[in-house]
């Protein structure tokens, strides 16, 4: 009936004929065990009364609640948004939610999120893109991680291992590195890098990986020029690059987002891409479908990192904290043609 008051646990107690603590018990999660002809009667007392469990109460039973708290740098980005996918796709086989915390690559919120899932007794904290090469919030984040893990949650990182958390490393040199080669091999001989802000470490890795790569194949080191680490970043860095004119028949942009944008100012500059030069990118995200000239990229399997970044928090735990390597595969497509 309307305005008729929800069940409480004292009632469904009452019902039952059990205490209030055991009617929590058998309700809430708790590890101490109840019995289970008085776990069958509180259940028939709760169904036949319409209880429905409080989510904090069994937060407090069980220690945590049915949340993993998921913390990206930039949702709005595909590579990210993939990520996240695939973990929530994972998440809710186990029935978890995923609570999605946005940082913007801000340091001081990526630290009171951390807080707050504490707080909010989350099962399990997974960070993607915790990256800066900032050595005081990279030890500050350490911190908080561990203070979480001492009291009893799970937690790991897709980043560099330079966190104490079981982490999915994404090998970024090997993979740009290999695409060096790759274009060396089409016959490119003149290379510059699009690349993001010096302490951004996955972009740092990148831009190495290449440049190594390209020094030992081509037996030169490829100039470059440094913006935001995003679509509009690619599209200013690719425009100075122009208006500059070095010669240069290949250009590789550290991820795909900043190849987009460079994709977009060679098209105002009247640049032909895979015929007056050649571009490339890094992550092979989905956007890349409805881009022209297909694009040249290093593909990761974006989806398959989030499910595995759950599964370490989810699986048994490990005394030693463990780093589950992941690498790209190179894939040629219409902006870098073999040269003839």
């Amino acid at each position: 009936m309307a305005g008729e008051r929800a069940a409480t646990l004292s009632d469904v107690a009452r019902e039952a004929g059990v205490s209030l603590a055991t009617a929590s018990r058998a309700l809430n999660g708790s590890d101490r065990v109840v019995r289970p002809e008085l776990q069958e009667r509180v259940l028939a007392a709760a169904n036949k009364l319409g209880y429905t469990p409080n989510a904090n109460a069994q937060a407090m039973a069980r220690g945590s609640t049915e949340t993993v708290g998921l913390l990206v740098k930039d949702i709005s980005d595909p590579y990210f948004s993939t990520i996240a996918g695939g973990l929530a796709d994972e998440a809710e086989k186990h029935g978890l939610l995923v609570m999605l915390c946005n940082t913007g690559g801000q340091p001081e919120r990526e630290k009171k999120f951390l807080a707050a899932l504490r707080r909010q007794r989350s099962r399990a904290i997974v960070l993607a893109g915790s990256d800066t090469a900032d050595v005081r919030h990279t030890r500050e984040v350490a911190g908080l991680l561990t203070s979480y893990v001492d009291g009893g949650g799970r937690a790991a990182a897709v980043s560099q291992p330079r966190l104490p958390v079981d982490t999915v490393v994404i090998d970024n040199h090997g993979g740009a590195k290999a695409l060096a080669e790759r274009l060396v091999g089409l016959g490119y001989r003149r290379a510059a890098v699009l690349t993001g802000p010096e302490d951004l470490l996955v972009s740092a890795e990148r831009h190495a990986g290449f440049a190594e790569g390209w020094l030992e194949a081509a037996g030169s080191k490829p100039g470059y020029v440094a913006d935001e680490f995003s679509r509009d970043g690619g599209h200013r860095a690719m425009s100075r690059l122009l208006e500059d004119g070095p010669e240069v028949d290949c250009v590789f942009a550290v991820n795909d987002l900043m190849a987009v944008g460079a994709l977009a100012a060679c098209r105002q500059a009247g640049v032909d891409v895979g015929k007056d030069l050649a571009v490339a990118g890094f992550d092979d995200i989905a956007t890349l479908r409805d881009v022209t000239p297909g694009l040249t990229t290093v593909r990761l399997p974006l989806a398959d990192i989030g499910r595995l970044a759950l599964e370490l928090v989810l699986g048994e735990p490990s005394a030693e904290i463990r780093k589950q390597s992941v690498h790209g595969e190179v894939v040629l497509r219409e902006s870098t043609p073999p040269r003839t």
